[in-house]
């Protein structure tokens, strides 16, 4: 056996462990990832805003979202030091976590002053700390979520995830800004991170993962172990396949998800329309999705979730070229955007399963930041010719393209996720890898 290849290392194995133990505690790691995010972009944006910081100031904030971009080049740390109590995971959750409610509730204290560079930099430097540590935790989750899970259950824990996300989404998003108004902005963020305090004894009791037979021992293994262990086992040609099947799968929503709003608002809707279906409609619309598409991963597995879904979400994206070529008003626009969000549930729910699939658990927190890294790539390079390809072909022509993109992933999925496949062919197998 390859000294890179983890056997039946993961506590999926563990019998003993209730499903629905598993499926609460991804719910709420995702409500510990949704949580500081909304907090550093939605809610940090609305107080500085209310504070009559220029857009200008307040638009730099973005370059403290790096972090979340470039968290794959500190990933292998959580791979070579592990924390060991309460397990690998768990401690570096532990931590985190105690770290970002005391963060978020310091930014009570900060007060933004326009007139002052001092007050806006620190509140700068802040948001930074914010995202770093908020990225940090991701890996940790994103390594915990795919060491725990069983393949049948990922579908299931992938729904889980994304509803605790969207749950802190709008605990922070609405009712954080419904604080803001009534208590002030201070009492915003110290809301904010009780709800994240919340979290900790969901973590601290959540199921454990054993030691690992055979954990990272350097650095060097931690950041080369992981690209080695998955080219030996998935082979280079396949893994360049694999790689390109996880570029492209989410490629048509890349697409639609930047050109949504311009289109709906060049169509004649106005604004506040536009923002209340999408926010409200398309949110709840998603957590439909999201919650069939854990429902029905059970049932199909991997392979066929896969293939369907990826057809739900290129029938979203025909719906928008419907309402594009024959109209059809608010009811028309209810519906496009309730199936794409629907569609987008659904396939968020299968890819995060696929990623997870892949990822070896001696390495899961650099392979998923490394894998959806990948991914990243689709949401922004590939998708930022939209506006060009839209201006070219009209917004007709525009959505037929995007339809189209997903032609590309359904040929790769041909060769590595075949319809009667029990598998992706390169994911980790405990048994046949041990």
């Amino acid at each position: 056996m390859s000294r890179d290849l983890e056997p039946a290392a993961s506590a999926v194995a563990d019998g003993r462990i209730a499903p629905w133990r598993r499926q609460l505690a991804v719910a709420a790691e995702g409500v510990a990832s949704g949580t500081p995010y909304m907090v550093g972009t939605k809610l940090l944006q609305g107080w500085l805003t209310a504070s009559q910081v220029p857009l200008g100031l307040i638009g730099l904030l973005g370059l403290a979202e790096l972090p979340y971009t470039l968290k794959l080049f500190w990933a292998p740390a959580l791979d070579r030091w592990p924390i060991p109590w309460p397990d690998r995971r768990r401690g570096w959750l532990v931590l985190l976590q105690i770290l970002l409610v005391l963060a978020i509730a310091a930014m009570a204290l900060l007060r933004p002053d326009p007139a002052s560079p001092a007050s806006l930099t620190a509140i700068g430097l802040m948001a930074l700390l914010l995202a770093l540590l908020s990225a940090t935790q991701d890996i940790a989750i994103d390594a915990y979520r795919t060491d725990l899970l069983p393949d049948r259950e990922r579908g299931a824990g992938a729904a889980a995830a994304n509803l605790g996300y969207r749950g802190a989404m709008l605990m922070i998003g609405a009712g954080g800004f419904i604080l803001a108004g009534s208590r002030g902005w201070p009492a915003a963020f110290l809301g904010s991170s009780l709800l994240l305090l919340l979290v900790l004894p969901l973590t601290l009791t959540a199921p454990a993962l054993p030691p690992l037979h055979h954990p990272v021992t350097s650095l060097r293994q931690a950041v080369l172990g992981p690209a080695r262990e998955f080219l030996h086992r998935t082979g280079g040609g396949r893994a360049l396949l694999v790689l390109l099947l996880i570029l492209l799968y989410r490629w048509p929503d890349g697409l639609l998800n930047l050109m949504a709003v311009p289109f709906l608002i060049q169509q004649g809707f106005r604004p506040d329309v536009v923002g209340s279906v999408l926010a409200g409609w398309g949110i709840a619309a998603t957590i439909v999705g999201t919650v069939l598409g854990g429902l029905l991963f059970g049932r199909l597995g991997m392979n066929r979730s896969l293939w369907l879904f990826a057809l739900v979400g290129a029938a979203g994206n025909l719906s928008y070229w419907a309402l594009a070529r024959f109209g059809g008003g608010l009811g028309g626009l209810i519906a496009a955007v309730g199936l794409e969000n629907i569609g987008g549930g659904m396939v968020g729910a299968a890819f995060v399963a696929l990623l997870m699939s892949l990822c070896n658990p001696r390495y899961s927190a650099t392979q998923y930041a490394l894998l959806s890294g990948v991914y990243a790539l689709s949401r922004s390079l590939l998708a930022a010719p939209a506006g060009l390809v839209a201006e070219r072909v009209g917004w007709s022509g525009f959505f037929l393209f995007s339809v189209a993109a997903a032609l590309p992933a359904f040929l790769l999925m041909v060769r590595l996720t075949p319809w009667n496949g029990q598998g992706v062919r390169g994911a980790f197998d405990p048994a046949r890898d041990g």
